[in-house]
């Protein structure tokens, strides 16, 4: 009897093994599964941060351009104004140098007029 029964608990025994057995594999696969999806999201994650680095470079490129551009632009419409200065200030001096001479000429003149009286 005793053996019938060893006989029974080791059959039991062995069916527990292999159930065991079969929950470490079905544990394992799990397991790989888990790993693979953390390294996808690691490189994913790795991936997004590379675009938003590239993007955010190029934001930054673009924006350093159109300021430089703004600067140019305004550098030239500066000397654009300062060119107009220097033109009304010469044509304030020949107008300036007209007038001097006129009023010296009418100042001869009046002089002349009373040479004769």
């Amino acid at each position: 009897m005793d053996y019938s029964k060893n006989y029974k608990e080791v059959n039991e025994l062995k069916t527990k093994i292999e159930e065991l057995n079969s929950s470490l594999v079905q544990y394992k696969t799990i397991e790989s599964t888990l790993q693979n999806t953390l390294l996808m999201a690691q490189t994913t994650a790795e991936e997004v941060k590379n675009v938003a680095k590239q993007k955010a470079d190029q934001i930054i490129d673009e924006a350093k351009v159109n300021a430089q551009k703004k600067v140019d632009e305004l550098n030239n419409e500066i000397l654009m104004k300062q060119k107009e200065l220097d033109d009304v200030k010469k044509q304030f001096d020949i107008y300036k140098a007209k007038m001097e001479s006129l009023l010296i000429s009418q100042l001869e003149l009046l002089k002349d007029i009373n040479k004769e009286d």
